[in-house]
């Protein structure tokens, strides 16, 4: 179980990250695995949200970034994502393409 002040910043996320308010639902386990290594072993929130025009619940969670801060993450429940686990593999994805996508920097 994530602690109430994690939950507030998490909150604090979905709203700006989606300008909306949210309810704290439940604590949900997430595992998931790529290629037999773990890409994510960790906690999702799921909220309730109030009056947002495309979605019903938000998933949200935070991690280590690579910079060493923290980093939050919130994703909406629209499309593919009906799940914490879909969440997590959504955003696992994402983040592979962003990462693609960025110039390398010469060593």
């Amino acid at each position: 179980m994530t602690d109430a002040s994690e939950i507030e910043r998490l909150l604090r996320a979905i709203w700006d990250l989606h300008k909306a308010r949210a309810v704290h639902r439940e604590s949900v386990p997430v595992r998931e695995e790529f290629r037999g290594e773990v890409a994510w072993d960790g906690v999702v929130e799921v909220f309730d949200l109030e009056a947002h025009p495309k979605a019903k619940t938000a998933y949200a969670w935070a991690h280590e970034s690579d910079s060493g801060g923290r980093r939050f993450v919130a994703v909406l429940g629209v499309g593919p994502v009906d799940s914490p686990s879909r969440a997590v593999q959504i955003a696992i994805a994402q983040e592979a393409r962003s990462a693609e996508n960025k110039p390398h920097k010469p060593q």
